[in-house]
């Protein structure tokens, strides 16, 4: 996952609405049945999704409530947490 795209994948979120993003990974997701692709594309496609991801999961942390560089710091953590386990 990288952090500058979460954050601006959330931003534009923010500035339009999360079914662009919600979409836009079911899309992916049915490209990853493509019995062609290979695992560096595959790879790409994954990334892109996880990315999308989060930034659902830090927009819904902004809805809560959270400061959006806190939410954002929060769920790097979790996730370098989750990487460390």
């Amino acid at each position: 996952m990288k952090l500058p795209v979460i954050k601006q994948l959330t931003q534009f979120i923010e500035e339009n609405d999360s079914d662009y993003i919600t979409e836009t990974i079911e899309v992916l997701e049915a490209l990853t049945e493509v019995p062609s692709l290979k695992d560096e594309e595959l790879d790409v496609i994954g990334e892109l999704i996880s990315n999308m991801y989060g930034a659902l999961e830090v927009h819904k942390m902004v809805k809560e409530g959270k400061d959006k560089k806190e939410a954002l710091n929060d769920f790097m953590k979790r996730v370098l947490g989750a990487i460390d386990k």
